[in-house]
């Protein structure tokens, strides 16, 4: 299998340039790795710099070719998608803002299992029951 090349627009000092401005040290980790391909290192010797696997240093590399230095920067994984919209944060911040009113609410001061029956509708009893089968 041949390695995947790196692009032709960089070279090493330009490569070590870059890690020296960053304030990323894992990008920097990964930009000199690959300034060390460039001066014509074994893939080996790099994943040893970087201290990864071949494997990472090619994905590395397939990054860096389709993105720049940019693409060796660490992204935000996505993860769940948050459950409260920004319409259900503002409503949740204006009730406790306001507070419960005791007659209403039946409660003199918040608390998070009031809330969370409030946004999400869950009637008392089934939240007192989950309560009673922690274990």
């Amino acid at each position: 299998m041949t390695a995947v090349p790196l692009r032709r627009d960089f070279d090493a000092a330009t490569l070590r340039a870059v890690a020296k401005k960053t304030k990323d040290a894992a990008q920097a980790r990964r930009l000199l790795a690959l300034a060390a391909i460039y001066e014509g290192a074994m893939r080996t010797e790099a994943a040893k710099i970087g201290d990864v696997t071949l494997q990472i240093v090619r994905d590395w590399v397939v990054k860096f070719n389709a993105h720049g230095p940019d693409g060796l920067i660490d992204r935000k994984a996505p993860g769940q998608p948050p459950k409260l919209n920004d319409a259900h944060r503002a409503a949740l911040m204006k009730m406790i803002e306001e507070g419960p009113t005791p007659a209403i609410h039946g409660v003199v001061r918040w608390r998070l299992i009031d809330l969370a029956q409030w946004i999400f509708g869950i009637p008392p009893q089934w939240a007192a029951f989950s309560k009673s089968r922690e274990v």
